[in-house]
């Protein structure tokens, strides 16, 4: 069976060759431009290998990765215009294996997926569970608790949580949210993704006046910090 890939890169023309030669040698492919749909696509389609851009619209590569690699031991390649030692050493930390600086060779670059996909074992865990904490969600069977004590959440109430955990230290947009959580027909309607924030502070945190699991950020939307 070929072994899957999942290539997300913003640049158009770029992803279009990349793919071309995955495919040419054998690999299938998934790909995207966009942040937030690339995290949904490594959720749904399981891939052997994420090459993952770091500048992306609406989650950025770095968000994306610190995001699989708590869920999942997927490898990752990292690929970015920056060259900065920094860059670098931050994508690796979080949990890239590999970091490929702009422009490359494509000799180079399926070298290197060829490589990181020889180190990689056999078989990706996904949780079905999150946890944070005394705060725990078992995403097969709907079911929250906190402190061993089950939550009355709401069928959007245990979507918005589930999604801000996974996504727990990103910084999701309140659009974001409305479209992951509710889809496109709540367009615009950002007042709702307030509302549910509000109800679900009252449930998880310890003070809701002063959250500490759930953080505003100003202007901008939500970042679950556990």
């Amino acid at each position: 069976m070929s072994k899957k890939v999942l290539l997300v890169e913003d640049d158009s023309t770029m992803r279009k060759t990349l793919v071309y030669n995955l495919e040419k040698e054998g690999y299938a492919v998934v790909q995207t431009g966009d942040g937030a749909e690339a995290l949904e696509l490594a959720r749904e389609h399981a891939p052997d290998l994420v090459v993952l851009d770091i500048m992306l619209p609406n989650l950025d590569g770095l968000s994306i990765c610190r995001i699989l690699r708590n869920e999942s031991d997927v490898p990752i390649v990292m690929l970015t215009a920056r060259d900065s030692e920094v860059d670098r050493i931050v994508g690796l930390e979080i949990g890239a294996d590999d970091y490929i600086v702009k422009p490359f060779s494509l000799g180079e670059f399926l070298a290197r997926v060829r490589a990181v996909l020889r180190r990689a074992p056999s078989s990706h865990a996904v949780t079905d569970q999150l946890e944070s904490d005394d705060l725990k969600l078992d995403l097969i069977g709907r079911k929250a608790t906190r402190a061993s004590e089950e939550l009355r959440l709401t069928h959007k109430e245990f979507d918005l949580l589930a999604m801000l955990m996974r996504n727990k230290g990103a910084v999701l947009s309140r659009d974001l949210l409305l479209e992951r959580v509710w889809g496109y027909e709540y367009s615009g309607e950002t007042k709702t993704v307030d509302v549910h924030v509000r109800w679900l502070r009252e449930k998880i945190e310890d003070d809701p006046s002063q959250p500490r699991r759930i953080v505003t950020v100003r202007g901008v939307g939500y970042r679950f910090e556990g």
